[in-house]
């Protein structure tokens, strides 16, 4: 999958998936006009997501009725580096919920990709592009040639 990032400007940086645009932006207390969700809490929110189609699965799957039925994620920070050291997803189960299937549901949870990729990190490399897809800023009268 390739995903195209462009920079529409002030601190939003957009990201091309297939036909699909997701917008983000800073906070204003970063320089941001607050447009958007930043890209770090579209991270966290990918593991909410993530963890929710996999328990939205599982209802489905059994015929189970989701209405009642949320997902809250808690995200603890570490001070220091201000990044996340601990992710706990509550399940709200309605009260009709099914007592045989509410320890399968937690494991269904849990069995989330994203969850799963961060468990296993994938090796994550930046690189130049070949000068070949650079788009050339030098202007014609900018260039000067050598005699010999």
């Amino acid at each position: 999958m390739n995903i195209e990032v462009s920079f529409p400007g002030g601190k939003r940086v957009n990201a091309q998936l297939g036909e699909f645009e997701v917008e983000t932006d800073q906070p204003r207390e970063l320089g941001g006009a607050e447009s958007a969700p930043g890209p770090y809490d579209l991270f966290l929110a990918s593991l909410a997501t993530c963890a929710g189609i996999y328990v939205l699965g599982f209802c489905q799957a059994r015929g189970i009725s989701t209405e009642g039925l949320r997902l809250t994620q808690h995200s603890e920070f570490d001070p220091d580096t201000k990044l996340v050291r601990r992710v706990r997803v509550e399940l709200h189960l309605p009260a009709d919920f099914p007592a045989q299937y509410r320890a399968a549901i937690v494991r269904t949870a849990e069995g989330c990709k994203v969850k799963k990729t961060l468990a296993k990190p994938p090796i994550f490399e930046v690189e130049v592009a070949p000068s070949s897809d650079a788009v050339s800023t030098v202007r014609p009268e900018e260039i000067v040639c050598a005699s010999a």
